[in-house]
């Protein structure tokens, strides 16, 4: 199962063109035998992750969960201990339930400055660390840190075109296919 944000929901782009339906589609083709639960909610919080993932995690018992939360948190101006805390809830909480978890994180735009640019890409990396769960560093990796990242972008330049998505699942898979042994 998939809790993420907009970025994993397809905002903006033909449905079945996202990250997570090529994920879907790769799993087949690799005879991997899984369900994947898109449950995405464009301009999510990982407040709202947080609140929706029991109800979740009851209904879908997911064996596997991809938290893509934390952008929106950070596009608001939401407190970086928050943030933190609802990640850790999130994992614990699928932990619980008997689920695998991977954080999938997200890292913002240099003006936001360089040392809350840091301090936003290391909430990922200390919650996968503290927890012992998988960590995807940067799901935009090769995409927004690309010179020519714009062509890559819708107009508001926050949601990834259609092209952009298998990089995107590129950045997943390497950690996402030795983890479903």
């Amino acid at each position: 199962m998939v809790l993420g944000d907009s970025l994993s929901a397809e905002y903006g782009l033909e449905r079945g063109s996202g990250w997570v339906a090529l994920l879907e589609r790769r799993l087949a083709q690799d005879k991997i035998a899984a369900r994947v639960v898109n449950a995405s909610i464009s301009g999510d919080t990982t407040s709202g992750g947080r609140s929706r993932l029991p109800e979740l995690l009851k209904a879908q018992r997911p064996t596997h969960l991809l938290i893509e939360l934390g952008g929106n948190d950070a596009l608001r101006g939401l407190p970086l201990a928050a943030t933190r805390d609802n990640l850790l809830a999130m994992t614990r909480a699928a932990k619980a339930a008997g689920a695998k978890v991977m954080l999938i994180g997200m890292q913002v735009p240099p003006n936001f400055g360089a040392r809350f640019g840091a301090d936003f890409a290391a909430v990922f990396a200390d919650v996968a660390k503290a927890e012992g769960t998988a960590l995807v560093p940067f799901l935009l990796a090769g995409v927004a840190d690309r010179p020519d990242a714009d062509s890559l972008f819708q107009p508001d330049r926050i949601h990834p075109k259609a092209q952009a998505h298998p990089t995107m699942l590129a950045n997943v898979w390497p950690v996402l296919r030795p983890w479903l042994r």
